[in-house]
């Protein structure tokens, strides 16, 4: 078994495109012509976003949206950055919603910020 990607279902895929590129860096790599689905390129295993009409077409059963204004869900994404500081002032200006400040945790520093639709994102140092 290998892990290809993980899918996020969101209101705007373009809208959530953008806001990772513009707080993370992260190109997008793909965009369906409808513009229902997108991944984003970040290296072996895809991050793609689709809209929930897709998701509801994949599966009946319901699920629990990720919404900036309710609690986070019960996962983080985790990217790894040269410069904490400066790629968290980068995410908050973006639109992140600042959780936690860059603080060194044993060898590594560390932030979390909430992106635009309601996932965590951890950012580390990576050397």
């Amino acid at each position: 078994m290998q892990f290809l990607k993980t899918v996020i279902y969101v209101d705007s895929v373009e809208e959530v495109l953008d806001f990772y590129f513009q707080a993370f860096g992260l190109s997008a790599c793909g965009l369906s012509e409808d513009g229902d689905y997108g991944e984003l390129d970040t290296g072996q295993v895809l991050l793609a976003f689709a809209t929930h009409p897709v998701a509801q077409a994949q599966f009946k059963q319901s699920y629990i949206r990720s919404q900036p204004k309710q609690p986070a869900l019960g996962f983080e994404l985790t990217l790894g950055c040269e410069n904490v500081a400066k790629s968290y002032d980068k995410a908050v200006a973006a639109g992140a919603e600042p959780l936690s400040p860059p603080t060194l945790k044993g060898e590594h520093t560390q932030a979390y910020v909430r992106s635009i639709e309601g996932t965590l994102v951890a950012l580390i140092s990576v050397e």
